[in-house]
């Protein structure tokens, strides 16, 4: 591993995944902060930066090519490898029901939730296999469990979604298969949980630090740690 840890976490300038580059750069590492919004990503790593931590913005809109493209660029300048990508940016899209429900609903979310973390990690996977231990953690949800929402006694069941719902799983399975095409890069998934976070209006139960605990886990597994898991902050979570 490089003298200071690296690493990237994308949709960052709020919510998990700021809460991620704090937890991460407490450590130690050194983390790229990306965000879409360059003034709010800016005053985020600044905050950061001000506690003493190692945060260095860049801006990063996940669905751009041109913006993917320019990160690699600016991250590769800085650092010599990246130890661990977390792709956390995501949107709910519209929560509306099933049957109101047409293929245009799903065309904005699949693009963020699952091509994106498909281009960004493509884009990344020579800087990642650079690292001695490089890591993927691709931040999925419960929703994306077809065993949890299909559970009654879980509140995940009690939200019909399609298109934010089908997103996490297809992730899933995009992580699974990363896990096994990718020897020597360890790709998980993990589960936030319910966290009170703007994407759910702080409606969720846990705290940011709760919320975040199982993308920390994952990004700091060490060389026997898993790969093509998923996770939640008490352990597996199932398919």
């Amino acid at each position: 591993m490089n003298a200071t840890t690296t690493a990237l976490v994308t949709g960052a300038n709020k919510g998990l995944g700021r809460e991620t580059v704090r937890r991460l750069a407490g450590l130690g590492w050194h983390v790229f902060l990306g965000a879409r919004d360059a003034e709010r990503g800016k005053q985020a790593a600044a905050e950061l930066a001000e506690q003493g931590l190692d945060v260095e913005f860049v801006q990063l809109d996940v669905t751009s090519p041109v913006s993917i493209t320019a990160a690699v660029a600016g991250v590769g300048a800085r650092v010599p490898a990246l130890d661990v990508l977390i792709n956390n940016a995501g949107i709910s899209g519209e929560f509306l029901a099933p049957q109101d429900t047409t293929a245009a609903h799903f065309r904005a979310v699949f693009e963020t939730n699952v091509f994106a973390p498909v281009e960004v990690t493509h884009a990344f996977l020579p800087l990642l296999r650079a690292a001695t231990q490089p890591r993927v953690v691709m931040v999925s949800s419960g929703m994306g469990s077809l065993t949890i929402t299909s559970d009654p006694a879980r509140l995940e069941s009690t939200l019909p979604n399609l298109p934010y719902t089908s997103s996490k799983s297809a992730l899933n399975m995009i992580t699974s298969q990363y896990s096994r095409a990718l020897p020597g890069i360890q790709v998980n998934a993990a589960d936030p949980g319910y966290t009170a976070t703007d994407f759910n209006a702080h409606a969720g139960h846990q705290t940011l630090t709760e919320g975040t605990d199982a993308i920390i886990t994952l990004a700091t597994l060490g060389p026997d740690g898993p790969t093509g898991g998923y996770f939640d902050r008490d352990g597996r979570v199932p398919w």
